[in-house]
């Protein structure tokens, strides 16, 4: 099959998460579900970003067969993979280790959603997955458990997982996960950070969602 138009966008996206310093080197992992349920493009285990070719993808069914490919898949494919699964709504997943997020995740306190950006996209707080050994089951069906609903969640002691209706917005909750956090720890230098309520972040994410850009208003 040629899912050319896929790849470039996994691997355009893959130079993203380095250039915005959300990965260091060769960590986090990326995925995209195909259409028609053609499987799971996913990103080769251990290999720069900045090197990866087309060819070096791997398409996986959901069960974790190889359909096309000769690289080794992620480490982390059962994570990727068992959150397809779980959710119809996700297209596509990001793992990245970006330090204000993971700094969170090493005290294993959630985000609060503390900006209205975060409440739209997130759909709340991001909260912290039950700790296990990277690349496990265990490890999947934590952060399934914890992601819940929502769009993102902290794994403890290792890192952030950010998902979408597309690769872009999968890239865009990493991204502001991180700058959450970032404001998270430094409003607690000034005071007590004011949250806000939970009507807030429901009317925010139904904003999001229904009337967010050039949607048409009904």
């Amino acid at each position: 099959m040629n899912w050319r138009v896929y790849k470039e966008e996994l691997i355009h996206t893959g130079k993203e998460l380095v250039d915005l310093g959300l990965v260091a080197a060769t960590w986090g992992n990326i995925s995209i579900r195909l259409p028609k349920n053609q499987g799971v493009l996913i990103t080769p285990s251990g290999m720069d970003y900045y090197n990866i070719n087309p060819e070096d993808l791997v398409v996986l069914d959901l069960q974790g067969k190889v359909l096309e490919g000769e690289r080794k898949p992620s480490s982390e494919k059962l994570l990727h993979l068992t959150i397809y699964r779980h959710r119809p709504d996700v297209q596509a997943v990001v793992h990245t280790h970006s330090p204000y997020a993971t700094a969170y995740a090493v005290v294993r306190k959630p985000i609060p959603a503390l900006v209205e950006d975060l409440a739209q996209i997130v759909g709340g707080d991001v909260d912290v997955a039950l700790y296990a050994s990277p690349g496990t089951q265990e490890l999947a069906d934590h952060a399934v458990n914890a992601l819940a609903g929502k769009m993102g969640v902290l794994l403890a002691n290792h890192g952030v997982i950010g998902v979408g209706r597309d690769i872009t917005e999968a890239l865009r909750v990493c991204q502001l996960i991180e700058k959450t956090a970032q404001i998270g720890i430094m409003a607690k230098m000034l005071g007590e950070p004011v949250l806000l309520s939970d009507n807030e972040k429901r009317i925010m994410r139904q904003a999001y969602l229904f009337h967010y850009g050039q949607k048409e208003e009904k």
